[in-house]
């Protein structure tokens, strides 16, 4: 019940052993998290307490595969230090990279995004809050107790957005929420999500989260009309966006009509896609969505 995040994950954490690895890696080893070390080269050969767990610290993040098995890295460190981090992870052929950190330059994404790729590293970010598995893993910044395991999945562009639906729908629980972030170059795209939990026997259906700016809620659109047979429910940030005002998200670029939140939404709901006017209007569409369903199968 789960997308590329499960109770088996090995975690490294790059960047562990400062103030937001830190508090970051005790809230992960709360949530049962695998975490098996940190990644620092000044302080390799240490363990840091957390807790009743002691976690060593590895000067590489090749040395700490080696030693663990890890096949996960969450990367905590400052901008200007991320490309070379991910491109270390990459170069060690870890699995999956997920990038918490914000204000990446965009060049520094691009290169370390095409890198990652050749090296067949999937890459969840940059400046999201990564993902979790409800009960069995959390990778990042996502808190771990606002939902349960469950049957709906859900891939946002807001960490703020993906909390607030995690929490709305908390009795219904969820498979695995993933943050992709809302910089202008990520990794991981909503239609990757999408493939992905349309491929998982445990969700039924997949709550999609967007924002204005760029195209990739219309690109989502497309993938869910030729590819997706279970049911989509969608929320689009930014109905209320002032025109000519700069926002939040460096994703957020609107340019005539094209970006805005009544063109994603025309695009989503002309591939059978129901959106939510608000956060809660989209939990209720998921609530009546998922009783209809239940319904049809019961007659």
């Amino acid at each position: 019940m789960a997308i590329f995040l499960t109770k088996e994950s090995k975690v490294l954490v790059q960047g562990m052993t400062g103030g937001e690895g830190m508090k970051h890696t005790r809230r992960m080893l709360a949530a049962g998290t695998d975490v098996v070390g940190g990644v620092n080269p000044r302080k390799a050969g240490r363990t840091v307490d957390f807790d009743d767990r002691a976690v060593p610290v590895f000067g590489s993040v090749r040395e700490g595969m080696a030693a663990s098995g890890a096949d996960v890295t969450v990367v905590f460190v400052p901008p200007a230090f991320a490309k070379a981090a991910v491109t270390e992870a990459a170069d060690a052929g870890i699995g999956l990279a997920v990038v918490i950190t914000e204000g990446i330059p965009v060049h520094d994404s691009v290169a370390f995004h095409a890198y990652a790729a050749t090296k067949g590293t999937r890459v969840i970010g940059p400046n999201c809050p990564g993902l979790i598995t409800p009960g069995q893993s959390n990778a990042g910044i996502i808190p771990a107790d606002i939902t349960k395991p469950g049957r709906i999945g859900l891939v946002s562009k807001s960490g703020t957005l993906t909390y607030q639906l995690m929490y709305e729908l908390r009795d219904i629980g969820f498979s695995t929420c993933v943050g992709i972030g809302g910089d202008p170059v990520v990794g991981t795209t909503h239609i990757d999500c999408l493939a992905a939990f349309q491929d998982d026997p445990d969700t039924e259906l997949v709550v999609l989260i967007g924002e204005i700016g760029g195209d990739a809620e219309e690109r989502a659109a497309a993938y869910v009309r030729d590819h997706v047979t279970k049911p989509v429910v969608a929320y689009v940030a930014g109905f209320t966006a002032p025109e000519g005002r700069t926002m939040g998200h460096a994703g957020a670029i609107v340019s005539g009509s094209s970006g805005t939140a009544q063109a994603k939404k025309e695009a989503l709901e002309a591939a059978g896609v129901r959106v939510g006017g608000t956060p809660t209007e989209t939990a209720r569409l998921v609530l009546t969505r998922l009783e209809s369903e239940r319904v049809a199968a019961q007659g």
